[in-house]
């Protein structure tokens, strides 16, 4: 009888040649377990995903609760859904006036692409400007306004009319016109390496496209959900988005993702024509669910509020000569080390020594921390001990 490790590798679609194929049975809190029982620390969330931990208790009790009165009912906008409406409504309890119309969607590639469309249709324009090495998803779309070639070159031609400017460069605002439909930003540019805005620039961001005339698109996939020490990473940058999309942490480990906006603009993709923006799946009620109790548990357990904290232990117990540097901000943090091949031999040490770490699509000499917002200080304590050890035995 073929393993499952066997069947894994003969009937799932593989992404890479080398895929860490750890075997897990369970997970709970900040741990994984393998199949022999041992367990992981995970420092990655499944990459900015189980802010609230796996499986938390609440987030489990709202699943189990919904499934009792039903799942799929009806393609997204048709019937009134609780679970829709009460996480509407509580994301727009927390967010500026102008963020009050929720779309929901699947994932964060289909926030991205649905906030592309919506910006088109709005300001009647078609240019979409982002910036380089930023990651905004995989898809067609998505994949167009990415900033890095490597990652786009073999899937060409992709949508016309997108331009890539540099992040915290702030000559080449001039580069977003009257001809912009939305420029869009990742509020921490995530797989270049957490990369934070220097003083100002989302700022003068926002101003350049107020200028103009351009949408604002703050993606927010991977920072937001309290990764960054505030419920959404722009409340640091004294700027609002004019569209703002979700994903990742929203779900406490279900898939969902949303664009939000002003309801003035989400309405115009309601007419000519209507359905302008459709999805099967979008706003699953289950997911829905999960998704209050994640907000819910995030704001009542004020996991939000420790993160600051974190961080500075974590860059307090992080010093090496190895460590070049460690950038980001809150729970998202890049340890950056002098190669690629050095970072990925720390990076299998960890593991092998039960610490899930990783590193980023665009920055591959830095080791990715993102840890669950519910770690505790002796958990970072030992996660830290554990790299660092790593990095002593390699050396």
């Amino acid at each position: 009888m073929l393993t499952q490790r066997q069947l894994f590798f003969d009937h799932l679609a593989q992404t890479s040649e080398t895929p860490l194929a750890l075997e897990i049975v369970k997970a709970e809190g900040v741990f994984l377990y393998d199949i022999s029982g041992k367990p992981y620390l995970d420092l990655i969330s499944g990459i900015s995903v189980s802010n609230v931990g796996h499986r938390h208790p609440k987030v489990v009790d709202a699943i189990k609760g919904q499934l009792d009165k039903y799942m799929h009912l009806m393609v997204y906008g048709e019937y009134i859904q609780s679970p829709q409406v009460i996480l509407a409504k509580a994301l727009s309890d927390v967010l500026p006036d102008n963020l009050s119309s929720v779309y929901f969607v699947n994932s964060g590639s289909e926030a991205i692409e649905g906030a592309m469309k919506l910006a088109k249709r709005f300001t009647g324009r078609t240019e979409i400007v982002s910036f380089k090495n930023a990651y905004h998803g995989s898809t067609q779309g998505s994949l167009s306004i990415m900033g890095n070639e490597e990652f786009k070159s073999a899937f060409r031609p992709l949508l016309p009319d997108t331009k890539q400017i540099d992040y915290n460069n702030f000559e080449n605002l001039k580069e977003i016109t009257n001809r912009t439909a939305c420029v869009i930003v990742e509020t921490i540019q995530g797989e270049a390496g957490a990369i934070v805005p220097e003083k100002d620039f989302l700022k003068q961001l926002r101003e350049q496209c107020d200028r103009v005339g351009a949408l604002l698109v703050a993606d927010e996939i991977q920072c937001g959900f309290g990764r960054t020490g505030k419920l959404f990473a722009f409340e640091h940058y004294n700027f609002v988005p004019d569209i703002l999309c979700l994903a990742k942490g929203m779900g406490g480990g279900m898939p969902i993702g949303a664009f939000v906006a002003s309801k003035e603009i989400m309405n115009s993709l309601s007419t000519n024509p209507i359905l302008g923006h459709i999805t099967t799946f979008g706003g699953n009620p289950v997911c829905c669910a999960a998704s209050s109790a994640t907000l819910s548990v995030l704001l009542d357990e004020k996991l939000v509020d420790r993160v600051e904290a974190f961080e500075k232990l974590f860059r307090k117990l992080l010093i090496h000569p190895k460590i070049r540097s460690i950038n980001g901000k809150g729970l998202l943090l890049a340890i950056e080390f002098e190669s690629y091949e050095q970072n990925k031999n720390i990076i299998d040490k960890c593991i092998e020594k039960g610490l899930i770490v990783d590193w980023f699509l665009f920055n591959a000499n830095s080791m990715r921390i993102a840890p669950p917002l519910t770690i505790s200080e002796d958990e970072i304590t030992f996660a830290c001990k554990v790299i660092l050890d790593s990095i002593d035995e390699l050396a």
